[in-house]
């Protein structure tokens, strides 16, 4: 993992944090995309077990974990150009991407954009920023708009920011994220919270949140899944909170793809399973690869 006084200035592809782990057996490689406001480190407990057959490789997104908090307008398209440079530059052979929450959209959208790089994707708890189009009527959107542009402006974030980076309510909000209030341990909390020091973190903490609440960050997920041809997994904790079962409905994404797409549903898991039950998301993965991709002799 690289120094994160390294981690400024203009965006370099060596200024996104990576740590690859590699196996003795030729498997399709794997990369890890975390999700909002996490890092690397949130697969600490996934690393190994997918590393026992496949050569491993977590990124920091840039904006989050020890990636460079550059001032730039982040997106889903500005986060699939980092996964692919990478890819261009370490690996240039078809991987499987797995994502939690925003890093599984990026999965998505990473491979509808570059099938060359994409043999399959994992994804945990997948939001869809299309629902809220088709939830919300027309006429009520400028005003949704207007009151978001109120709260997403740096007036309101950078205090925002201050209070949210705090130990303290990093572990409650972690906290309504898990279902398993034994899983909010302080290595997680430092986890999460420590990347808040570096400088550019409010600024960057600002464009991200802007971006997320952004109802354009992503592709909408059925449009997509329907025109993919790979192995897709889907993984969802059914005490998800964040994203919700009951309003997902994540059945649908099978419903769209059903020759492509499997779904995982985990009893007493929140929003990120893989840290939660590690064994659980570990199993499933593992018996998806191995249904799906064969190691080459």
């Amino acid at each position: 993992r690289p120094d994160r006084a390294r981690n400024q200035g203009a965006i370099k592809l060596e200024d996104s944090a990576a740590k690859p782990i590699a196996s003795a057996t030729s498997t399709t490689p794997i990369i890890l995309l975390h999700g909002f406001g996490a890092s690397i480190g949130h697969w600490r407990q996934n690393l190994a077990p997918l590393a026992e057959n496949h050569t491993v490789y977590a990124l920091d997104l840039l904006g989050f974990g020890a990636s460079q908090k550059a001032p730039v307008n982040y997106s889903v398209p500005l986060w699939v150009d980092q996964v692919y440079d990478f890819w261009l530059t370490f690996i240039r052979e078809p991987v499987i991407l797995a994502g939690n929450s925003i890093g599984s959209l990026i999965c998505l959208a990473a491979a509808a954009a570059h099938p060359d790089m994409v043999a399959g994707t994992v994804m945990i708890s997948l939001p869809d920023p299309s629902v809220r189009a088709e939830a919300v009527p027309a006429w009520l959107l400028p005003a949704i708009l207007a009151v978001e542009n109120l709260f997403i402006s740096p007036i309101v974030l950078r205090p925002l920011f201050s209070l949210a980076s705090k130990p303290a309510v990093v572990r409650r909000w972690v906290g309504f994220a898990y279902a398993s209030p034994e899983a909010v341990t302080d290595e997680l909390v430092e986890i999460l919270a420590g990347p808040a020091g570096d400088r550019g973190a409010a600024r960057a903490f600002c464009a991200l949140f802007k971006a997320v609440g952004n109802a354009e960050c992503g592709p909408g997920v059925k449009t997509v899944m329907r025109n993919l041809t790979i192995p897709m997994l889907l993984i969802w904790g059914k005490q998800d909170r964040m994203i919700p079962p009951r309003f997902a409905r994540p059945h649908q994404f099978v419903e769209c793809n059903p020759k492509c797409v499997e779904l995982v549903e985990l009893d007493n898991a929140g929003h990120c399973p893989q840290d939660e039950c590690p064994e659980q998301v570990n199993q499933a993965i593992l018996n998806w690869l191995s249904r799906n991709f064969a190691p080459v002799a």
